[in-house]
């Protein structure tokens, strides 16, 4: 089942174009990396399939345009998750969450539904925030801030999930815990995800598919192997990412 579906895309800030005449699609299990040197265009790409930013080209999704969506018709069907979150209020875990759930309410005033509930449950179950629930989100340490606004993107229940950097600040031990958990969301019916991401590592280690990027144009697309070849990132990045990770990780050797 084709889920989004991109043709010609190009997004330009006055002179400057930052995403050239891209073409992609993103089906029914896959898990689209966009890769690629800074400046390459990958943060505009996911604005611009997100409705953030203006764009000429056409974005399909799930079988309409894009634009053709109410905000909140879209917020059902996409869900975004970026890296930093500018948190000055003093919610508690739950009370973000819930916030998710904003696309479903029928009016400002209006109660909790057991549908509600019910995602909120499975999403505060899949994200492990059960111990967290009634802790101030300013209290949390940057790990666990971001699971909480995964969490957030799961109770809004979409189809499609966009990462922009999801794990680039965090540690170790969070950055395998959120990829892990996209990969469990991944598993349901009718899903896909869209990251952009630096370390091409987790990339190649949970992407199905990927797109890479130089300069706003596409190097390479494709499945995941079949892009990030030798040939492929040294044109991108201009270095022999090959040699680089072998001196890197032949460190750990044992």
């Amino acid at each position: 089942m084709t889920m989004l579906d991109v043709r010609n895309l190009t997004i330009s800030y006055g002179k400057l174009t930052v995403a050239d005449n891209l073409s992609f699609s993103l089906e029914s299990g896959q898990w689209l990396m966009l890769v690629g040197p800074n400046g390459a265009g990958k943060s505009s790409v996911v604005n611009a399939v997100s409705g953030g930013i203006e764009y000429s080209g056409s974005v399909i999704c799930l079988g309409k345009p894009a634009r053709s969506y109410k905000p909140n018709e879209y917020a059902k069907l996409v869900g975004v998750l970026s890296q930093n979150h500018g948190v000055g209020y003093d919610y508690t875990v739950e009370e973000v969450v819930r916030l998710g759930r904003y696309a479903y309410s029928p009016g400002m005033f209006a109660g909790k539904s057991d549908a509600d509930e019910a995602a909120v449950s499975a999403a505060v179950e899949r994200a492990g925030l059960n111990p967290y629930l009634g802790q101030s989100v300013l209290t949390l340490s940057g790990g666990e801030l971001q699971r909480t606004f995964l969490a957030q993107v799961f109770a809004q229940n979409p189809k499609i999930l966009i990462l922009d950097e999801p794990t680039n600040h965090l540690d170790l031990q969070y950055q395998r815990d959120t990829f892990q958990r996209i990969q469990e969301w991944l598993q349901e019916p009718e899903r896909a995800v869209i990251s952009v991401v630096h370390d091409l590592s987790p990339a190649k280690a949970y992407g199905t598919h990927a797109l890479l990027l130089n300069k706003g144009k596409t190097t390479a697309y494709g499945e995941i192997d079949d892009v990030l070849t030798r040939e492929a990132l040294l044109e991108a990045y201009s270095l022999d990412v090959y040699e680089w990770f072998s001196e890197l990780y032949g460190q750990w050797k044992t």
